[in-house]
């Protein structure tokens, strides 16, 4: 508790003003010179207790009020009280208090308002938002982005549309929010990179898209190539255990599954089988691609999947998707 923090060094809050202890046991022991101000203390006395070495400097103005090792949770409320009035903690440092990460890092990102100036120090990523106000969350402490802004915020600035959909569908797997509330906060950027793509995203994910995979397949395989829409991420029970397929074409008796990138081993190669051939006995035909095949080969996926719903009495037809669409190719190949 933060209460320990500060008087299980020393007694250093023995003979502070209550409301100082009050503010120090909010902020994991960090208070501002501001707030010591305020609380009455004089500068002669803040001086004191720092040469003394009762108070530790965190960054210029913020102190902590006990010794020894500053806690995380410390360092961020640190980080927050160096930026000033109107900054909360964002970007990865926010999704980390989400629970939308569990990456460490040293580095604490906070946003200000951007007409704020803050004096850089060491470990403090400082960003500038025009929005700071209406992205900052209305209860939680330490102050930080809504989970809707963490997520546009880290998308904008992801390496890839790969990344910026991770982030997006990891916030609404782990029901953080919603798509609805994403396309709400997203209404309200003028700027937004890659906002086409996660418009048409988020209604994949809406629909049970979880993966990029996923996402690829649901626009690039199924929807340009006019294939029948599916259900996704069904549950289906097989003895004690609960499998969800990726895809099913339930008039059809069809289950498309989408592989990652990741190597598989043995074990789950193994699983794999066992699920397609008990998906076989109940008379499922399982379809399985690869991140290659989905990514470079779409319109060959789509020809595959095709036919094999065809034969199971889908009257088609499949479209091309645009000039040098090789539906038709993949098609006569197969005959």
């Amino acid at each position: 508790m933060a209460r320990r923090e500060c008087a299980g060094h020393h007694g250093v809050v023995a003979d502070l003003p209550w409301a100082l202890v009050q503010r120090a046991e909010e902020q994991h022991g960090v208070v501002s010179r501001e707030q010591a101000l305020q609380a009455g203390l004089s500068p002669g006395v803040i001086r004191t207790r720092i040469s003394y070495g009762r108070w530790q400097r965190l960054h210029p103005g913020v102190y902590a009020l006990f010794t020894g090792e500053p806690s995380r949770a410390a360092m961020l409320w640190a980080a927050v009280l160096h930026a000033g009035p109107g900054a909360m903690l964002s970007y990865q440092t926010a999704a980390g208090l989400a629970g939308l990460t569990y990456r460490t890092s040293q580095l604490i990102h906070v946003t200000v308002p951007a007409c704020r100036r803050v004096v850089p120090v060491p470990d403090v990523v400082v960003h500038r938002s025009l929005r700071a106000g209406q992205a900052r969350h209305p209860a939680l402490s330490p102050p930080r982005t809504r989970i809707e802004e963490t997520v546009l915020d880290l998308a904008e600035t992801a390496r890839s549309f790969e990344d910026a959909y991770g982030w997006v569908s990891a916030a609404c797997a782990s029901r953080l929010t919603t798509p609805d509330r994403i396309l709400a906060a997203m209404s309200q950027r003028p700027r937004l990179r890659y906002r086409g793509a996660l418009h048409l995203a988020l209604g994949d994910i809406a629909g049970g898209a979880h993966t990029v995979l996923e996402h690829h397949y649901a626009h690039n395989v199924e929807r340009r190539h006019g294939l029948p829409p599916a259900e996704r991420q069904v549950r289906a029970v097989r003895g004690r255990r609960t499998e969800y397929r990726d895809v099913l074409y339930r008039e059809y008796q069809v289950v498309v599954e989408t592989d990652g990138r990741q190597a598989h081993t043995d074990a789950s190669r193994w699983r794999d089988v066992r699920r397609d051939n008990a998906a076989a006995a109940l008379g499922l035909i399982t379809l399985r691609y690869s991140w290659a095949d989905v990514t470079s080969r779409p319109c060959w996926v789509a020809a595959q999947v095709g036919l094999v719903l065809a034969s199971r009495g889908w009257p088609g037809p499949l479209r091309r998707c645009g000039a040098d669409c090789q539906v038709s190719l993949a098609l006569a190949s197969a005959a």
